[in-house]
């Protein structure tokens, strides 16, 4: 009500928030910092140039959703808080450092369908693409605008088709700058599985982007998540197209069948791995070519390992 009575006056905002951050340790204070948050927000629309207050009501909502999804639960923020945090990227798009912060928040937001819906309506996707092409050397910042993308993108809606297929470039880039890095070529391959689901590659993407895909299955073998996502970036870019199937077979630098069979045995106990490589063996089986080559490469054995393996799935 303090915060409330006097939007206008930056130093009650600031003491207000400072004032919340004192009770963030309190765990029995909690469920009345979860109310807080469009307060937060709005204080930061209101005083968007004051860059303290940003970073501290910021440092806040960081809090405050931690501790939210800690405890199992999804923070479904509106439309307006949604517009007050889209204020605030576009009014900070040059300070790495904040926008660094600002980006995880957005990431922990988009956690919830409701909330990342409200990011999309808002129209926070071309402000994302801007923030990672002048910032594609912030491995920070690439992997929470690839998760907040894959958010965004996973959902059913349909209306930024124009918009994700301009996302396509951009997160390549990502994936191509980052492939040793496991945490930030995961989060990329998941961004490009969603892109290539909602159809955003044209036909000169598919070769590139399967050999691009297949660099971060070489370079990250054990990371599960990553192995199982980027088959499935590769499944749906082969249900578009026969190019990324012989891309995937005639790769320069081996064998994408081989390879597939090493990411099984390396993680022939995840599930999610297997279903994900027979998904994509399935797709690419579809073309008559590429399947006598795979007999060749006798994936019949391999087929057969992974039935055994999951007789019940």
């Amino acid at each position: 009500e303090f915060m409330q009575a006097s939007w206008d006056i930056e130093e009650v905002q600031a003491k207000g928030i400072k004032h919340l951050a004192s009770f963030v340790k309190d765990r029995s204070a909690f469920p009345y910092l979860l109310t807080c948050t469009e307060v937060i927000t709005l204080a930061m629309k209101t005083h968007i140039d004051s860059l303290d207050l940003q970073v501290e009501g910021c440092t806040l909502l960081l809090e405050i959703l931690s501790q939210a999804l800690e405890q199992g639960m999804m923070m479904a923020l509106d439309e307006s808080v949604a517009s007050c945090l889209l204020h605030t990227v576009r009014k900070h798009s040059e300070n790495e450092e904040f926008l660094s912060m600002l980006c995880t928040l957005l990431m922990m937001v988009s956690a919830s369908e409701v909330a990342a819906e409200n990011l999309r309506k808002v129209g926070i996707i071309p402000d994302l693409l801007s923030i990672l092409r002048r910032f594609l050397h912030n491995d920070k910042i690439c992997f929470s605008c690839c998760a907040v993308l894959w958010s965004l993108a996973v959902s059913e809606s349909n209306a930024d088709q124009a918009v994700l297929e301009s996302a396509v470039p951009v997160t390549s880039a990502v994936l191509q700058n980052h492939l040793q890095n496991g945490v930030v070529a995961e989060s990329a391959c998941s961004a490009l599985w969603a892109l290539a689901l909602h159809g955003c590659l044209s036909d000169s993407d598919y070769e590139p982007t399967a050999a691009l895909l297949l660099d971060a299955l070489r370079m990250n073998p054990e990371r599960a998540v990553l192995v199982k996502n980027g088959c499935l970036a590769l499944a749906s870019l082969v249900r578009l197209s026969e190019t990324a199937a012989l891309a995937i077979l005639l790769d320069s630098k081996g064998s994408g069948i081989e390879l597939i069979k090493d990411e099984y045995h390396l993680h022939f106990d995840e599930p999610g791995v297997a279903e994900a490589l027979c998904l994509l063996m399935n797709e690419i089986v579809q073309y008559e070519e590429v399947m006598l080559d795979m007999r060749s490469q006798k994936i019949e054995k391999l087929l057969s390992e992974i039935k055994l393996q999951f007789p019940f799935s």
